[in-house]
């Protein structure tokens, strides 16, 4: 069973690595672009290959909800992951088909707020790498995240 996570769990400069990996099939980025960001480039690969990305390529947010469900598996914090706010959100290079992608979360700072004892902040970034150990999107943010409780 996993452990589950507050505040004070959390080290500046740790990297939090998953274990778990998520593969795309060209027929995954297909169905997700034809739902959520109908692009030539994300829906047909005679398109795509014309295009700027010179082939079929993820809707970024699609790597991005697929970095999202292994953050939630590589951090298990009490009562969920709650975002507060992005200061960066990019992405490097396109996914492909059958890239199979992972996190790092690294702990950039911890703030304990005065107002609200029970809960505090955690800056981190994110990396979202490929099979090839090359980035395929890079988010640094604040998590809002509750304090273990006194006694527990």
């Amino acid at each position: 069973m996993t452990q589950t996570l507050y505040l004070e769990d959390f080290t500046v400069g740790h990297i939090h690595k998953t274990d778990a990996s998520e593969t795309l099939s060209a027929d995954d980025i297909k169905s997700f672009a034809a739902q959520y960001d109908p692009q030539p480039f994300h829906l047909d690969e005679t398109a795509a290959a014309r295009s700027f990305f010179g082939g079929l390529a993820a809707s970024g947010w699609h790597t991005a909800a697929l970095t999202m469900r292994l953050l939630v598996k590589t951090l298990p914090i009490s009562g969920g992951i709650i975002g507060a706010g992005f200061e960066e959100f990019r992405w490097p290079r396109p996914t492909r088909p059958g890239d199979r992608l992972r996190v790092e979360v690294e702990v950039l700072e911890l703030k304990f707020s005065q107002s609200k004892p029970q809960q505090g902040f955690l800056k981190h970034r994110v990396t979202t790498f490929n099979q090839d150990n090359q980035p395929v999107l890079v988010m640094t943010g604040n998590l809002l995240v509750p304090r273990r409780l006194a006694g527990g």
